[in-house]
């Protein structure tokens, strides 16, 4: 069972949990501090548990990055505005920012960017040209594309 909220965790029951974890998955260090948080763990737990996990490679935020990108593009269909404001949302830097982005190949986003402008067309049944170019274009920002790609791929499409 899990900890009363309040009660603060030991170091080695943080240290346990987190290296189990970050063995399963790829996580950031924004996602452990939180997790610290939760648990109220000591100030120096808090200071020392971050360092330790990458100090022994449990964490490494290039490889999150890397991974997020991934994960996000060919299982979600998240473009690029999507991927990167999450990703500042995680505390990383520009760096591994444009590390984590350079996994992403353009072809394979101008694909996806294609596939799913397809995909909604399909299930609109509006006939009115403006209405469907709308829905089409909000559609792909919302999932996090470019604009002027969205708004390019949107007029060839429907011309």
């Amino acid at each position: 069972m899990g900890k009363k909220t309040d009660e603060p965790m030991t170091r080695s029951e943080a240290l346990s949990r987190l290296t189990s974890l970050c063995s399963k998955s790829e996580h950031c260090l924004y996602q452990i501090k939180e997790k610290l948080r939760e648990w109220n763990v000591s100030a120096d737990d808090y200071s020392y548990i971050p360092y330790y996990l990458e100090k022994e490679k449990y964490i490494d935020q290039t490889r999150f990055a890397r991974a997020y990108c991934h994960d996000k593009f060919c299982y979600d269909h998240w473009g690029r505005v999507k991927i990167r404001q999450m990703l500042r949302h995680y505390q990383l830097s520009d760096e591994d920012i444009a590390e984590g982005m350079s996994t992403i190949s353009e072809d394979d986003y101008r694909q996806t960017l294609q596939d799913l402008l397809l995909a909604k067309n399909r299930t609109l049944r509006d006939t009115d040209i403006y209405l469907r170019k709308a829905k089409l274009m909000r559609h792909l920002l919302y999932k996090g594309f470019e604009p002027n790609l969205v708004s390019d791929a949107v007029e060839e499409f429907l011309d």
